[in-house]
């Protein structure tokens, strides 16, 4: 499923940014701070583009090894005929990209990880040379929602995240919303171990300030613009 739309005329040149939702939830944490970046985007002047991945049936990397294939047709690209082959191309030819994705035991979810895989594996090159083979670089923003307590409670995925995009894609900004609301009814749920008023409450007041900072993610991307 995607959700296109459009935005003012930035700097005279119309831009566009591709948003990735790796979430199940349409509506939840993740998908609503995705939604403010990409407000910020769009007040900002572009046009978005936001995929709901959990909608298609997603792969990761297969080791046909296409993209590295001297003089073949996908060199450089992922060959995988799948509904992520065209949202992969429309990456590359965005102006800027931000991904989405809950945290599930300190990893981003299955399908944000398929994604990942393809993106980053056919930018890669083991060419002493020249090791990156992306077709451009754009700046990127990263979304981790998360139940964890506290900012940074998943450093090592953070790191990597931002050091492997970086390499591949562009410079890369990350930003966490935590100690996020995960039910609408704690009572319905075994889930004794958490406070429902601390989380309603947390949910009150830093999560306003949580989509805040995705809006302001959104339009700082745009003035990393080349």
């Amino acid at each position: 499923m995607i959700t296109a739309s459009y935005g003012a005329c930035f700097g005279g040149i119309y831009v566009k940014v591709v948003l990735i939702n790796g979430s199940p939830r349409k509506n939840w944490n993740t998908a609503q701070m995705l939604e403010s970046a990409a407000q910020g985007c769009r007040d900002a002047g572009a046009e978005t583009a936001l995929y709901h991945i959990y909608d298609m049936n997603v792969k990761g990397c297969s080791s046909c090894f296409a993209c590295k294939l001297l003089g073949g047709k996908s060199y450089g690209k992922c060959a995988l005929q799948d509904p992520l082959k065209p949202i992969l191309e429309e990456i590359w030819q965005a102006d800027a990209l931000i991904i989405g994705s809950p945290v599930y035991f300190a990893d981003v979810t299955a399908c944000t990880r398929a994604l990942l895989e393809r993106l980053w594996f056919a930018s890669l090159a083991y060419n002493r040379e020249r090791m990156v083979i992306s077709p451009k670089r754009l700046p990127v923003g990263v979304i981790f929602t998360t139940n964890a307590p506290q900012e940074g409670f998943h450093k090592a995925l953070n790191d990597l995240v931002v050091r492997t995009m970086g390499a591949f894609v562009g410079p890369t900004e990350l930003i966490e919303a935590n100690d996020t609301l995960q039910f609408d009814d704690y009572s319905k749920y075994d889930a004794s171990m958490i406070s429902e008023e601390h989380k309603r409450r947390r949910h009150e007041e830093v999560f306003p300030q949580d989509l805040k900072r995705a809006y302001e993610l959104g339009q700082r991307l745009l003035e990393q613009k080349p």
